[in-house]
C-alpha cells in the first residue's frame, strides 16, 4: 500500500514533466510571458497537482473525478506542446522528448482511472 500521493508512478512522471515543461518554457519569446508560457506552465503544474489533491479526497470517486480533471489538463498541454512546436519555440529534440512524456502520462492515467472504476464496481 502506497503511503501517499508521491508513490505514484503517474505522479512522479508527471512531476517530471512539469519540471521538463518549466526548463523549455524559458526559451520562449518574451512577448509570450503572459501568453503560451503562462498557459504551458498552468496546465503542466496541474497535472501532478490534481493527481495529489485527488489522491487525498475520502472516496474512490471523488480521486476518479480530479483524475478525469487530470486528463482534460493531459489534453490541453498536449495542444499547447504542439501549437509550441509548430510555431518553432520548442526544437524537435525537445518536442519528441515532451511529446513522449505527454503520452506515458496519458497511458498511466488511463490505467489507472480504468483500474479505480473496476474496483468500484466489482461488488
Amino acid at each position: 500500500m502506497l503511503k501517499n500521493y508521491k508513490g505514484l508512478k503517474v505522479w512522479q512522471r508527471s512531476y517530471h514533466l512539469c519540471l521538463e515543461i518549466c526548463k523549455i518554457t524559458k526559451g520562449f519569446p518574451e512577448e509570450e510571458r503572459y501568453g503560451l508560457t503562462s498557459q504551458i506552465r498552468r496546465a503542466s503544474v496541474s497535472i501532478p497537482s490534481n493527481i495529489a489533491e485527488g489522491y487525498g479526497r475520502k472516496t474512490t470517486q471523488d480521486y476518479v473525478w480530479f483524475l478525469y480533471v487530470v486528463y482534460g489538463s493531459v489534453c490541453e498541454l498536449e495542444t499547447q506542446v504542439m501549437l509550441s512546436g509548430d510555431l518553432s519555440y520548442i526544437k524537435k529534440k525537445g518536442l519528441r522528448s515532451v511529446q513522449g512524456g505527454i503520452g506515458e502520462v496519458e497511458r498511466m492515467l488511463k490505467a489507472l482511472i480504468m483500474s479505480l472504476e473496476n474496483k468500484r464496481s466489482t461488488p
